[in-house]
């Protein structure tokens, strides 16, 4: 009897594990650091993180300014949590500084989000969380790359939201240009950056070694390049103008649609489905590798969370099931393709590939987005080769307006970190 009360004992106890299991998997799951952009839950949605002086814009703040960064997302768990954030000083690679917390914040280590409302409304229920920093609680000291995690509990091994923000000074001076590429085979395809840099009062000792300038197109990371080296000195200015470096190929106007109401279709939509879930089919898309630009204008990959039919998009704009299909215009080679955007941190995941529809030779994919608007592009990962590129089916134009944010580094002697020490963006529309 005592050898089968035990028995039935343990089976009870598995039992429970297995039940807890599956109704709290977020409390068994393991998360691995990324020093990028990424959501490491489901059921976290619409994170948004940028400078508050404008909603979508870059997060980069001044240091020691009024400026403040805001970071906001939903959770479609449907109960409240407790939340922490903090900030980890990075180098100008993205990788740890290593140094102590209490080195580059005067303030405490860690804050909590208190700052949450639930939906109102909505089809979908979610509860919305914000914060603003710098703050009374959350100060950085130092200039540079931050990597802002959010997690559950205060533990840190309970990652829900990393994303990459900027703190500034204003040291290093600089001024910069776009021209087509020297590449004669892609004059028309590529925009070139030449830009110059001074460093005037900064204690410069080997400006080949203590500088570096990243530039960005558009924010997105994988397409950044790192200049380590410049070209050649004129007093205290480095040049950057070499003819193989900064060379981008300009892209395509990103693809768009707009679900700010849902009484009626806008431009892109071909039907709405108000019924158990909000349903919005789009109209089929198809490749845009032609031999000319056309102009057609975008938000360069952001998104914008709005409803019009409401009063505060925060807690009353609902989600939406969008579904997207692409036609080839021609035998694509075997690969796959990608719907990539600011929304989903140009990722390049299974939740995020169109699966072939051999039926209707068309690829589809269904995303749920909350009411806003987005842009999008279909990027093609080649099987042979690996290589991921939005070029074959949306071409890539010089015409094409692009931001380009470039951004200055500069390591202090003797020092064991880098500090972000200029920055500027240019438009290639405004000439």
């Amino acid at each position: 009897m005592l050898r089968q009360a035990q028995h039935d004992s343990l089976s009870l106890a598995c039992y429970f594990c297995v039940i807890l299991f599956f109704l709290a998997p977020h409390a068994f799951a393991q998360t691995t650091l990324q020093y990028t952009d990424h959501t490491y839950r489901a059921g976290i949605k619409s994170v948004e993180c940028y400078n508050t002086a404008k909603q979508g814009s870059f997060p980069i703040i001044s240091l020691r300014s009024n400026e403040q960064l805001q970071l906001a997302f939903d959770d479609l768990d449907g109960r409240s949590r407790s939340y922490y954030y903090s900030l980890e000083h990075c180098d100008a690679s993205w990788n740890s500084s290593r140094l102590s917390p209490a080195e580059y914040l005067q303030s405490f280590m860690e804050d909590r989000i208190i700052d949450y409302s639930y939906s109102s409304g909505t089809v979908q229920k979610y509860i919305h969380y914000e914060v603003k920093f710098p703050n009374q609680n959350i100060i950085p000291k130092l200039a540079g790359n931050y990597l802002l995690k959010v997690y559950e509990d205060a533990d840190q091994n309970k990652l829900i939201i990393t994303r990459r923000v900027y703190i500034a000074s204003s040291a290093v001076g600089i001024a910069a240009s776009f021209v087509p590429s020297n590449n004669v085979a892609r004059r028309l395809n590529n925009q070139k950056i030449n830009f110059e840099a001074s460093y005037t009062g900064l204690n410069v000792q080997n400006p080949y070694n203590d500088i570096k300038v990243l530039v960005m197109q558009n924010g997105r990371a994988e397409t950044s390049i790192l200049n380590t080296r410049p070209t050649f000195l004129r007093g205290s200015q480095l040049i950057y103008n070499d003819f193989n470096i900064n060379d981008f190929a300009g892209g395509n106007e990103f693809r768009h649609f707009d679900t700010r109401t849902l009484k009626l279709n806008s431009e892109r939509i071909a039907r709405i489905f108000k019924d158990t879930a909000n349903t919005v089919l789009l109209l089929g898309d198809e490749s845009r590798n032609q031999n000319a630009y056309l102009f057609q204008y975008d938000i360069n990959g952001s998104y914008y969370v709005i409803n019009q039919d409401g009063r505060d998009a925060r807690t009353d704009a609902d989600y939406v099931y969008v579904f997207f299909n692409f036609t080839p215009s021609a035998t694509l080679p075997k690969g796959d393709i990608y719907l990539t955007g600011r929304f989903n941190n140009y990722e390049l995941t299974n939740a995020n590939k169109l699966q072939y529809d051999a039926t209707r030779n068309r690829y589809t994919m269904q995303a749920l987005l909350k009411q806003g608007v987005y842009d999008y592009q279909y990027v093609w990962v080649d099987a042979a080769s690996g290589k991921a590129s939005s070029e074959p089916l949306e071409g890539s134009y010089f015409e094409t307006e692009n931001d380009y944010q470039l951004l200055v580094y500069y390591r202090p002697p003797g020092s064991r970190w880098e500090e972000l020490v200029g920055y500027k963006v240019i438009n290639t529309g405004r000439r």
